[in-house]
């Protein structure tokens, strides 16, 4: 897919023999970042093993402070290391690693700048793309959907890695924590990367749902109204154990 080809160019060395390619930024990773970014790398693999991205497609980010650790652009998941910790700063600056940062660093920092997320889980799941190709918002067809804090929307389409996906992206946010792109994808965030995956897989599978339920001719899905999806979100509030 065009995304992933690019990333894959972006990260190949200039032409230059290796000189500078490979350039380490900044400081090294503090051990709080090096634990982070040991999760960040178990995360982007799950995605992979789970089947919501293929290759190098999607990205996955993480925040310590005023730092986020995320995937580089164009290496496959099962070949990062602990040495290639990549980070940059919340204007963007890298400050960490010596790989190029994924090309959808825009979006990334446009969710830490504007929420009160600690992780970011992009992805290109099938299920999740092809609902975002036929509705504006992916129908109430299950109250897991209280999960994301409503409807979720689908973000218009922009070309991948610029600012203008990011700030569709965002309107689209607003208020949730998942939204679709559209002929691309999905994102989510959470204040881990367990809690962002879960959202990413939940949202799949509710995808995955509608498209499932919709099929069956002559038949439409029962859905839910906002009264009950309201209902739901404020049991979802309570639900599990209390530390």
């Amino acid at each position: 897919m065009a995304e992933q080809r690019r990333e894959q160019a972006d990260a190949r060395d200039p032409g230059d023999g290796g000189q500078g390619a490979r350039e380490r930024h900044g400081r090294r990773a503090t051990p709080e970042e090096a634990r982070a970014w040991e999760a960040l790398v178990t995360t982007a693999r799950r995605t992979v093993t789970d089947g919501l991205v293929v290759g190098t497609s999607g990205n996955v980010s993480v925040r310590v402070g005023d730092t986020v650790l995320v995937t580089p652009s164009g290496v496959p998941y099962d070949r990062l290391a602990p040495d290639d910790v990549t980070g940059v700063d919340l204007a963007g600056r890298q400050v960490l690693g010596a790989l190029v940062p994924t090309s959808e660093l825009p979006m990334h920092l446009a969710v830490y700048r504007t929420c009160d997320a600690g992780a970011v889980v992009h992805t290109h799941a099938v299920h999740a793309t092809a609902v975002s190709t036929l509705v504006p918002e992916l129908p109430l067809v299950h109250y897991m959907a209280g999960a994301l804090g409503g409807p979720v929307r689908v973000a218009p389409y922009a070309t991948y890695g610029t600012e203008e996906l990011a700030e569709n992206m965002l309107r689209a946010l607003a208020g949730r924590s998942g939204c679709l792109l559209q002929n691309h994808g999905t994102l989510t965030h959470g204040a881990t990367l367990d809690q962002a995956y879960d959202r990413t897989a939940q949202l799949e599978w509710m995808c995955r749902l509608w498209l499932t339920a919709s099929s069956v001719p002559g038949r439409a899905p029962t859905l839910l109204t906002e009264e009950q999806l309201a209902q739901a979100a404020h049991r979802l509030r309570g639900y599990g154990q209390r530390s």
